[in-house]
């Protein structure tokens, strides 16, 4: 019997560390045969040619050069034109079976419409999650209607797939993808992270990432500011920064991180990307990850250690009680970090319960990916709970 060829699709190196393990699965798989696309900012040198990372591990089928130098509206709608070009010829080339996708962002939406268009099933990772202060909400839910398999990381997301249409039998809660990383990966003790990082750690520290909110206009700055502004009065801190990703503004904060560390050598520190055991290794040793990234509320809680959510990039996703939300601004950010380190919060931290469940992720996928029929999987049929609930 021959392989099924399982096509998966990166453009991020947060996505990457997603989706490792359950690359390995595939990868060592009897069955399944492991084709790999990258895209989008791991082949780009300002974000740190990632597809590096990548390639220690892996063989990269295809290289997708899709990126323009603009992170304007007009240079993302064309960078996504062009994806979508390039995706058609690469699956004609590759003719994989079946393709992975995961999250929102836009270079997923292009890889999932040409995916479509070319009758190739797709499974989506974390559908069915809201973040109302993103553009990337409405894309996400439009790869869920494109799609024809989903694995949601909640119960919560699971329910959401469905009320979009989608049959219950084809959507799966397997929990949250990085909590394998957290549990499979041999994280540096404190001298070695230090060593890793060139760095020294203070008696206080925190991880600050932040992104633009893609659907606001221009406020990167002005936010970005607030947070700078916060944390500079903050006392025995130092301060670790991961820089932004290709959304609209992101230079914008990626330059001011540059300017502020070159200020404060002293107590900071920035990485275009830390890489997925630094990263996690890090949320070890720091008090908090401080911003709007998602790893704040996905990975930080299994740490038992607080995120300071930030302004409205993650409003309406799932969170744990280690998450303090708070407003842009600085009386609002410092409030929070206050909170972050009274007795009854530090209290609170050592009960913390992740929602995303405790792993396994990648190994239900991939039973499901190996085991399902593929046989009528293109027709959809519209799930209408609305009928469904009449009949129960």
């Amino acid at each position: 019997m021959s392989k099924r060829k399982v096509c998966v699709v990166t453009g991020t190196r947060s996505e990457f560390g997603l989706f490792y393990w359950l690359m390995k699965e595939i990868e060592t798989d009897e069955d399944l045969e492991l084709q790999i696309i990258a895209t989008g900012m791991h082949l780009s040198p300002e974000f740190g040619l990632t597809y590096k990372e990548i390639e220690k591990e892996f063989t990269i089928d295809k290289k997708i050069e899709m990126l323009l130098s603009s992170d304007t509206p007009i240079g993302i709608s064309k960078s996504m034109g062009l994806a979508q070009i390039s995706f058609a010829e690469a699956y004609e080339e590759l003719k994989p079976e079946m393709v992975v996708v995961l999250g929102d962002r836009y270079e997923t939406f292009s890889a999932a419409s040409a995916a479509m268009i070319a009758r190739i099933p797709i499974a989506h990772l974390h559908g069915g999650e809201t973040t109302e202060g993103a553009f990337d909400e409405s894309i996400r839910h439009s790869i869920t209607k494109m799609s024809h398999l989903h694995f949601t990381a909640t119960e919560e997301y699971r329910n959401r797939v469905i009320q979009l249409g989608e049959h219950p039998d084809r959507v799966f809660n397997v929990g949250g993808l990085g909590i394998d990383n957290i549990k499979r990966l041999d994280l540096l003790n404190k001298k070695e992270f230090e060593k890793s990082i060139d760095f020294k750690l203070n008696k206080k520290n925190i991880l600050v990432t932040f992104h633009p909110v893609t659907l606001e206009n221009a406020t990167a700055q002005e936010q970005f500011t607030e947070l700078l502004e916060a944390i500079d009065e903050l006392e025995d801190t130092h301060i670790i920064f991961t820089k932004a990703n290709s959304d609209t503004n992101g230079r914008i904060i990626n330059q001011m991180i540059d300017k502020y560390v070159e200020k404060n050598r002293d107590k900071a520190i920035s990485f275009t990307s830390m890489g997925q055991l630094r990263y996690l290794s890090a949320l070890q040793y720091v008090d908090a990850v401080v911003g709007n990234s998602s790893s704040g509320l996905l990975e930080a809680p299994t740490f038992k250690i607080g995120t300071i959510n930030i302004g409205d990039r993650q409003k309406g996703r799932i969170k744990a009680k280690s998450v303090v939300d708070c407003k842009p601004q600085k009386e609002d950010i410092q409030k929070a970090l206050d909170k972050l380190h009274s007795n009854a919060f530090q209290n609170l931290l050592k009960n913390v319960k992740n929602p995303y469940g405790d792993g396994g992720a990648a190994v239900k996928i991939k039973e499901v990916l190996k085991d399902i029929s593929l046989d009528g999987i293109l027709k959809k049929s519209f799930y209408d709970l609305g009928v469904h609930d009449e009949k129960l």
